[in-house]
């Protein structure tokens, strides 16, 4: 099979190329894991109020858990999200 010339690399190798493959992959996972918070917290109808009640920390704590810009969050906390919707974490080394 011919490979098409009009074909460049991939998205991957050109951000790796660029130095910017893991900061743009460590966005694209907090981005993720926000939305599926909140996603999660949709489908029970849940407050932001009462998720913070349920992970015992501040609104302003999980607002910061919940802003896909922010990747600064720590795994007990994602853990303690997790849980409050009823879910768990799963972490994976590839």
């Amino acid at each position: 099979m011919k490979r098409n010339p009009h074909i460049g690399s991939s998205l991957d190798d050109f951000l790796k190329q660029e130095g910017l493959f893991e900061d743009a992959t460590n966005h694209a996972v907090k981005r993720i894991l926000a939305w599926q918070v909140e996603r999660a917290m949709q489908e029970q109808g849940m407050t932001k109020v009462e998720m913070a009640r349920r992970m015992g920390t501040s609104r302003a704590h999980l607002d910061r858990l919940l802003d896909p810009e922010n990747d600064k969050v720590q795994l007990d906390t994602v853990q303690r999200a997790a849980a409050a919707v009823g879910r768990r974490v799963k972490l994976e080394l590839v």
